[in-house]
């Protein structure tokens, strides 16, 4: 749970800061309050974020614009070369449908390097992206996904496997500096 004075930095960043259409103050707020950003990371424009304390983004990681990055329930850590489409949600907590109470339920996602998520993809606590992965357009990832799978649906399942090497480097071209 978020506790209050955390709860009113989080949402003063995302009012203020996160909606500024220049990279450069979002990015050093995020390092100079909030912790692990990668050389050349890249948070979009609307981007939402909770417990960010918790966030972790790897060198060259694009998180586009519109998305939701949540790290209430466990750590959310974004490895190296991953791109993340808009309107993406990434969550470390949910509640516990069969709870009387409609307890939460936490668990650490970790996406790990050269992974691509397309745009619109929900990814709930608990889950681990293999290296090289890419989970296509809408899809809901409900559980792990392998190295270099693709996959795909609500629940996402493994339509292909990725044929790379898997050595470029991202190289984001943004539009405000």
């Amino acid at each position: 749970m978020l506790k209050r004075g955390k709860g009113i930095v989080t949402g003063m960043f995302n009012v203020l800061v996160g909606r500024l259409p220049f990279q450069l103050p979002r990015r050093l707020c995020w390092q100079a309050i909030f912790g692990a950003v990668g050389r050349d990371a890249f948070v979009g424009i609307r981007t939402q974020v909770m417990a960010p304390w918790s966030i972790q983004l790897g060198d060259r990681v694009v998180v586009n614009p519109d998305c939701h990055l949540d790290g209430r329930g466990g750590s959310l850590i974004i490895g190296e070369d991953t791109d993340i489409g808009p309107y993406t949600h990434l969550w470390t907590l949910q509640h516990d449908p069969n709870s009387e109470t409609h307890a939460p339920v936490g668990g650490d996602v970790l996406i790990a390097d050269h992974v691509w998520i397309a745009s619109r993809v929900t990814v709930l606590p608990g889950v681990s992206i293999g290296r090289g992965a890419v989970v296509a357009a809408g899809s809901v990832v409900t559980k792990d996904v392998a190295e270099r799978s693709i996959v795909a649906g609500t629940p996402a399942r493994e339509i292909g496997k990725r044929d790379n090497a898997l050595t470029y480097k991202l190289q984001y071209s943004r539009r405000f500096r």
